[in-house]
């Protein structure tokens, strides 16, 4: 999967992104940043669906270097949940169609899986499921973790080393 090429767009198409090889982690998050991301994202007009039916929202995140806006950049707009929240969500603004996440400490994105096409990965674990919200069953399809789990901080951390090294 290295030379994967998987493509993101907004709703108009002005805004497109790419990211290439096998992400770091496809996972569906719940914690309150998210969540609150998610409902300020969707309240715009005329704005794509972001999170998933049951609160959760999932990403695809990718290593920095394999992520980019390769169409429309100038249109992107960050919002943030706050004035010091670490995360800056960027919406097309053309659409009002949320692309992508970059957490401002990292060195990854996370992007909305509902905005690629093709063959997105399947969600490998959930995290903060201690936020979620939702009366409908939690899905069964990967492991759930009610904090962050273990697996994904050693993706992240092999992923910084592979950075550095290749």
């Amino acid at each position: 999967m290295a030379d994967t090429i998987l493509t993101s767009a907004c709703q108009c198409g002005q805004v497109r992104c790419q990211a290439i090889g096998r992400p770091i982690l496809s996972g569906v998050c719940y914690c309150d940043d998210c969540q609150a991301g998610a409902e300020l994202l969707e309240a715009l007009d005329g704005a794509a669906p972001v999170g998933e039916k049951d609160g959760g929202t999932h990403y695809l995140t990718y290593r920095d270097d394999r992520f980019c806006c390769v169409e429309g950049s100038d249109l992107l707009l960050p919002y943030e949940n706050s004035p010091d929240a670490p995360t800056r969500r960027m919406v097309a603004s053309c659409c009002n169609t949320a692309l992508f996440l970059k957490f401002s400490k990292g060195h990854w994105t996370s992007a909305y899986a509902r905005r690629f096409k093709g063959d997105v990965p399947p969600v490998e674990m959930r995290t903060q499921t201690q936020f979620r919200n939702s009366s409908l069953p939690l899905p069964e399809d990967a492991p759930s973790y009610r904090t962050f789990g273990p697996k994904l901080f050693w993706r992240l951390i092999t992923s910084r080393i592979a950075m550095i090294f290749g």
